[in-house]
């Protein structure tokens, strides 16, 4: 609870209970309804972030919200404003990601009677939020905040979107005034009936804004699976011979634990699979880690736990899990751990507590399960040898393999990756490690293109110590690339590579095989380096293999200085992926 203070106007009401709640950042592009908020935010100490596109926002509040824990904000206006985030919304509450959506809103007297951008955002917004609301006097918005940022941590995090209607944004004083004007000077009694309409209105909007609660931030406990669960789970892997862990984003869903959550994976000495943000979670080169032939070894495995993930296309729908191994899910959700195929044990509750317990009740057992580990690591390092040699292939342009290999090899020991493309994308998960936990950033179950910029100026500005790469294809780049402006305005030094090879390289194979035809799906050898320098960044083109490390050295080096830089990297085709069309 923090004292009771004076606020200059809702919008002071508003910023003042997001600092309450740890918030350091507020996305936004800007808009006449929300002005109030984003002064008010600025003038306590926030960081402002404006964007280029409103997606933009949302996405870099949901990439704050994943690295720290902290709900990510985004504010916007209302209307279009709004609409323009309704992907970066779907994807993140698909994410699970704990998003706070502030939207501007016509007066609250006008809505309904063709205001400015006025539309039911609520019915809009309802089917991709855990909670919208909308706020009708001054003295609900602090409790709406308080509110919201609760909701959006507990149980299954997402997002939450709060209305917040331009009359309660700016002071009475001036509210009072529009609405003094609005209704005219008119003697007639349609004209003094209107005049008292308003000023009851007004009078409601304001009531007891004098007497607000003092800002509070509501306690949120994480939801802790059952001992019998705990229990069942010990004594399957304790029987199991063959056992596979495969762990999720959900598992980082406390994202201050997870140094513990990374050492309780470590101690479990499972054979483990990270996905998602789980992704780096044992550091670069970890013994225990996979990342080859998943899917033979969930076949071969007599025991699996799926440490937050479903069953969905990710899995074959359960059908990678064989019928006669024990299925452990843990999960937040009842609904996702029984997704497809129905669990021998369903451990519900947070999955990071969930690891953390489960080492606990295993104790010192003795693990029998060296030679599973080394046939799997086997495996690993046979693939690891082939695409070696798919790198060493000459090329016209730029070998894809050889240019994500080099840059896995070059790019600092901190750096956060942002993955926001197809085919080129998929390839460099294969091959680009992840530093650390928390440093690899991909859409989620949604495949979302255009999260790249919006991700990126999150990472950045959360951890502005370490380098923050894009990794785009050239389709994907095209959604965000206007954002290079943002990044010279802000001063964010990120470091773009594009995989440019002229197409939508991962739907072309599969349609050209099926249908015989290329069409919509081809793209030219754009000059993306030129348009970066044009917004102010700088641009390399680099069309041979040769050319790589000098390119990605100098890359480093001016980001280093400050200046955000694209890498326009043109690639010869490549069938590394063949067949990999997901349904």
């Amino acid at each position: 609870m923090q004292p009771q203070s004076t606020f200059a106007h809702g919008g002071d009401v508003v910023a003042a209970a997001l600092a309450a709640h740890g918030v350091r950042f507020v996305f936004t592009l800007c808009g006449g309804h929300i002005s109030p908020i984003l002064t008010a935010s600025k003038a306590r100490g926030l960081r402002v972030i404006d964007v280029r596109d409103e997606a933009t926002a949302v996405f870099a509040a949901d990439a704050v919200a994943r690295l720290t824990g902290v709900p990510g904000v985004a504010v916007v206006t209302a209307g279009p404003g709004l609409t323009n985030t309704i992907t970066a919304l779907k994807n993140a509450q698909l994410a699970q990601s704990p998003v706070i959506l502030l939207g501007g809103a016509a007066p609250t007297a006008l809505q309904g009677r063709g205001a400015l951008q006025d539309i039911d955002q609520l019915s809009l917004t309802a089917p991709h939020v855990k909670l919208c609301t909308k706020v009708r006097r001054l003295r609900d918005l602090a409790p709406a905040v308080e509110e919201a940022f609760a909701v959006a941590r507990e149980g299954v995090p997402g997002p939450v979107f709060i209305e917040c209607p331009v009359d309660l944004l700016y002071d009475e004083a001036s509210t009072r005034r529009w609405y003094a004007e609005g209704a005219g000077k008119g003697t007639a009694v349609a004209d003094r009936l209107r005049r008292f309409y308003l000023d009851r209105h007004v009078a409601r909007l304001f009531a007891d804004s004098a007497v607000t609660a003092p800002l509070t931030v509501r306690p949120v406990l994480s939801p802790r699976v059952s001992n019998g669960s705990i229990r069942r789970a010990v004594a399957a892997i304790s029987r199991a011979e063959r056992p596979l862990l495969v762990v999720g984003s959900q598992a980082l869903a406390r994202a201050t634990e997870v140094p513990q959550i990374a050492a309780a994976v470590a101690s479990l000495g499972i054979p483990v699979y990270l996905s998602g943000m789980a992704r780096g979670l044992l550091g670069r080169d970890h013994a225990l880690h996979l990342r080859h032939q998943r899917r033979q070894a969930l076949r071969e495995a007599d025991c699996v736990v799926l440490a937050g993930v479903s069953c969905d296309f990710r899995l074959d729908y359960g059908r990678n899990v064989r019928r006669s191994a024990t299925l452990i899910a843990a999960n937040r959700s009842a609904k996702e751990a029984r997704m497809n195929r129905r669990p021998e044990v369903a451990a519900i509750g947070d999955v990071g507590l969930f690891l953390q317990l489960l080492v606990n009740s295993l104790g010192q057992a003795v693990h029998r399960w060296s030679s599973w580990i080394e046939l799997l690591r086997v495996r690993d390092l046979e693939r690891e040898s082939a695409i070696e040699e798919q790198g060493r292939l000459e090329s016209e342009w730029v070998n894809p393999i050889a240019f994500l290999r080099m840059l896995d090899r070059l790019a600092g020991d901190n750096s956060v990756m942002v993955a926001d493309g197809g085919d080129f994308v998929a390839t460099a998960s294969y091959i680009v490690h992840a530093r650390g936990p928390l440093s690899w950033l991909d859409p989620g179950v949604f495949g979302t293109l255009g999260v790249g910029a919006g991700f990126a100026l999150g990472a950045a500005l959360c951890h502005p110590e370490r380098e923050t790469w894009i990794l785009y294809g050239d389709g994907a780049c095209g959604y965000s690339l206007i954002e290079f402006d943002t990044f010279v305005r802000h001063t964010i030094p990120v470091i773009a590579v594009v995989g440019n090879d002229g197409g939508w390289t991962q739907i072309t194979r599969e349609q050209v095989k099926l249908l015989h035809d290329d069409v919509a799906t081809v793209l030219g050898r754009s000059a993306y380096h030129m348009a970066a320098a044009g917004l102010g960044a700088e641009g390399i083109l680099l069309t041979k293999t040769a050319e790589v490390p000098m390119a990605l050295t100098r890359a480093r080096e001016l980001a280093h200085t400050g200046k955000p830089v694209l890498v326009n990297v043109w690639l010869d085709k490549t069938d590394f992926r063949e067949g990999s069309i997901s349904m």
